[in-house]
């Protein structure tokens, strides 16, 4: 169970950083983050519409991936003192 627990650790710590770096990627919609890092220069370039749906599903997925990972955390922190 310690091995499951540290997979689970490591694996919610990589989704982590890598939903905050998607997170940051997204389209500007004007005065967020994105502007900071340059989000203005993005907009005059224009991104394809492709390339923001699959940043769109590759960001829902991992943010399943997170969830599951914290539940699955949660869980056996529950039942372990059992």
């Amino acid at each position: 169970m310690e091995i499951l627990e540290f997979v689970l650790r490591v694996v919610l710590g990589i989704t982590s950083l890598l939903l905050t770096l998607l997170i940051l990627l997204h389209k500007g919609r004007g005065g967020g983050l994105s502007d900071m890092f340059g989000g203005g220069l993005t907009s005059s370039l224009g991104s394809s519409g492709l390339a923001e749906r699959n940043l769109n599903r590759f960001t829902v997925i991992l943010a399943l991936a997170w969830f599951v990972s914290i539940v699955a955390l949660g869980l056996i922190t529950k039942f372990q003192g059992i």
